[in-house]
């Protein structure tokens, strides 16, 4: 025991090696040392306050009492107050003289533990329905004091402590309180205010020290910069209640789906510096895709990510929209004003793996917490970034609380999962010895498969109408399949195959693609085996693969030719649209993130003609019960002519419940005039719509708009109508009565 300097204040051995600890910043349990203590001298408060000049203690009557100080930044002091006991947290505040300033706050060591023992359980077993409001930072009235509380897992840290601008980013001035069974870290700090930058520092197991971001954020400075920010609202006010009861008959299977595929920063460049990027799309976007008939607008990842050429596919903020586009509140309203025009919003969703940015997840407490520690396991060579270990029962729980996140916070009606087949198989893009077989020694991850299945449960049960899809690029089975029968559980995947097929098909001069007439008509075969989306997505105008027309044949009137035709065909066939910005007006650069699609082309006719093209798809497809409403039943579709690969001709009857549709597809630069199709019904089959039409830029060649079906039997019907077929073009054509 010694006297401190310039008081009778006796310093213990044991508060001796506390106060070494804490200027250390190496103390695990500061609710132990500092707040209120009974002690064999009395009432003591203790305040580990580094850089301060002075502390006085203002109890509830307004009674003040200094604390003087012993070293280091600690100042302590028997006081003789009733009123002051371990867990009276407002009994008492703190006015701290700073070289700067006078700060006046409660003590946040004396207020008692902030999170139930029973939420703290269900994050250990993987199963808290509300993780996203127990863990991150939350404002919060805590005995009638307002403040923030913030809370983190890390079970293998020694020491965390919450910096921010609050206390100019002093890891010695935070300690936190731990607990240990669940490994969760929680602290109240009070008069902390929205808006507010803070990053939790770790000294982890390794015993190195660490500044990271909240994982559990719901808001981030904008990059570069790399701290957490404290959110303003909880909640938003939502003017969306009718779309939300009736959305589930809008996503269902037999419900039409023209989803509009978008990259919020390059839609739309015309926004000055500081301007929020969400409300100029809901200025702009919203009432296009509206006019456009698209019924839903996918956003690609939204959620905070550290590099922008990443476009979002490398998230760390998996429940913050990034700041780079406005606030939360401003990407609320703008979700609340798609659903008012009665638009849908699907985000791409990325549960498969995250950067190795250091103020990220990667060694978040000194060990592979949230990351496989093997790198056979944990690490991705494709993208050179972490992969989460979803076998991990927290880690599981942290991913399902941000898809939730999105669907209920947010009102986002579906989620788009990135990459499912890098999930699915352990020797994805591996070669043999670079990865670990599962227990059976096969190539399934089992920890995915798993999860996968518990997402989609979980999501139909807590937010039905809502829906996920999967990227999936391999022949997975039964990955639409209800989890009870064995499948994944999603509601739609994305048909890879389809795109990957008929965008061979188109790219190929007419005059060999008889020798690929099966890349068209393969797609049928599988068709119905599961529930698709055929998708034209920003992933094939990227990377050298350039835009969707130049990738077609010929001069500069078959290129727009065949991409009509190819649209024409698209919209007919079975399977739920998807085609990302600039595709429908046929933009010639490949994409670039840094620019805005090129809305100048609309000057010239061809480009504005394939924006009309796509517009009246839309429409027609939206309004025809048989382009939609048995898409995934073999009863919806029946070929007419699968088998003209000489003449490059294909013809399909569409089925509805209440009528059919003919489309015909002609992939040469030919007219062919008489060519016989047959048809169930006879009567007057009227053209409603032709891709070849002068409105889109076509030739204009067709059938004056309609042809009466005759009593000649042809494709195993009883009529058949001698149409006119324009070069390189699509009809749809529909029965009268």
């Amino acid at each position: 025991m010694t006297a401190t300097p310039d008081t009778d204040y006796v310093l213990e051995d044991a508060l001796a090696r506390d106060i070494d600890l804490l200027a250390r910043a190496q103390h695990h349990d500061p609710f132990a040392v500092l707040g209120v203590h009974r002690t064999p001298g009395g009432t003591e408060v203790r305040a580990f306050l580094p850089g301060a000049d002075a502390v006085t203690l203002i109890a509830r009557d307004g009674a003040e009492t200094s604390l003087p100080p012993l070293r280091d930044g600690m100042f302590a002091g028997v006081v003789d107050n009733g009123d002051l006991a371990p867990g009276q947290a407002t009994a008492y505040r703190l006015r701290i003289q700073w070289p700067g300033g006078v700060q006046d706050t409660h003590d946040p060591y004396a207020f008692g533990v902030q999170l139930p023992a029973d939420g703290l359980q269900a994050l250990s077993e993987g199963r808290h329905p509300d993780l996203d409001r127990m863990l991150g930072a939350h404002l919060v009235d805590v005995d009638g004091v307002t403040g923030v509380r913030f809370a983190v897992w890390a079970p293998n840290a020694r020491r965390v402590s919450v910096v921010g601008d609050f206390n100019s980013w002093d890891g010695r001035r935070y300690p936190m309180r731990v607990h240990y069974g669940a490994g969760v870290w929680e602290l109240f700090i009070p008069g902390v205010q929205a808006g507010a930058a803070y990053k939790f520092e770790i000294l982890g197991a390794d015993g190195q020290v660490r500044a990271k971001a909240d994982p559990m954020a719901r808001q981030a400075e904008v990059s570069p910069a790399t701290a957490s920010v404290v959110s303003a609202s909880e909640d938003f006010t939502w003017t969306d209640d009718a779309w939300m009861a009736g959305r589930g008959p809008r996503q269902s299977y037999d419900a039409p789906m023209s989803i509009y595929e978008v990259q919020a920063g390059s839609w739309l460049r015309e926004v000055k510096a500081g301007d929020c990027i969400w409300d100029a799309l809901t200025d702009r976007l919203v009432p296009y895709a509206v006019e456009m008939g698209y019924t839903h607008v996918e956003l690609m990842p939204v959620m905070e990510h550290p590099f922008g050429g990443s476009w979002g596919y490398q998230p760390l903020g998996m429940f913050a929209p990034s700041s780079r586009f406005g606030s939360p509140e401003a990407f609320a309203r703008f979700v609340d004003a798609c659903h008012q025009a009665e638009i849908g919003v699907i985000l791409d969703w990325v549960p498969a793996h995250f950067p190795n940015d250091a103020h990220g997840l990667v060694q978040f407490d000194g060990t592979a917490l949230y990351e496989y520690q093997d790198p056979r396991e944990g690490f991705h060579p494709d993208w050179n970034t972490m992969i989460y270990n979803l076998g991990r029962n927290e880690v599981r729980n942290f991913m399902i609380a941000s898809a939730l996140t999105w669907l209920e916070r947010f009102h986002i009606d579906g989620l788009r999962v990135d990459a499912v087949a890098s999930m699915l198989y352990r020797d994805y893009s591996r070669k043999a010895g670079e990865w670990i077989p599962n227990i059976h020694g096969g190539r399934e991850n089992y920890e995915t498969i798993a999860f996968l299945r518990e997402l989609n449960t979980t999501v139909r049960a807590r937010v039905p109408g809502a829906v996920t899809i999967a990227e999936e690029s391999t022949a997975w089975p039964g990955v639409t399949a209800p989890v009870e029968q064995g499948g994944l559980g999603f509601h739609y995947k994305w048909n890879m195959g389809w795109m990957h097929d008929t965008l061979h098909y188109v790219e190929l001069n007419p005059i060999y693609r008889r020798h690929h007439h099966h890349s068209m008509t393969f797609g049928m075969v599988y068709a119905h085996t599961e529930h698709f989306v055929l998708p034209l997505s920003h992933d094939e105008v990227v990377h050298g693969k350039g835009s969707l027309i130049g990738k077609m044949p010929g001069d500069r009137w078959q290129k727009f030719a065949n991409l009509r035709a190819y649209y024409g065909f698209m919209w007919a066939h079975p399977g739920r649209k998807l085609m990302f910005m600039g595709g429908e007006l046929a933009q010639v650069a490949e994409w670039n993130h840094d620019a805005e699609i090129a809305w100048g082309s609309l000057q010239d006719p061809l480009h504005a003609g394939v924006q009309r093209l796509v517009r009246d798809l839309n429409r027609t497809y939206r309004q025809t019960l048989a382009l939609h409403a048995r898409d995934d039943v073999q009863e919806g579709f029946a070929w007419v002519v699968g088998d003209d690969a000489d003449n490059s001709v294909f013809a399909f009857l569409r089925r509805g419940p209440t009528g059919d549709v003919l489309a015909v597809s002609s992939f040469t630069p030919v007219v062919r005039e008489n060519y016989r199709i047959g048809v169930p019904h006879g009567g007057r089959w009227r053209e409603v719509l032709n891709t070849d039409s002068a409105s889109y830029g076509g030739s204009d060649v067709g059938n004056s708009g309609a042809r009466h079906a005759e009593e000649i039997p042809a494709h195993g019907h009883p009529y058949s109508l001698s149409l006119t077929l324009p070069p390189l073009a699509t009809l749809l054509l529909q029965p009268e009565g």
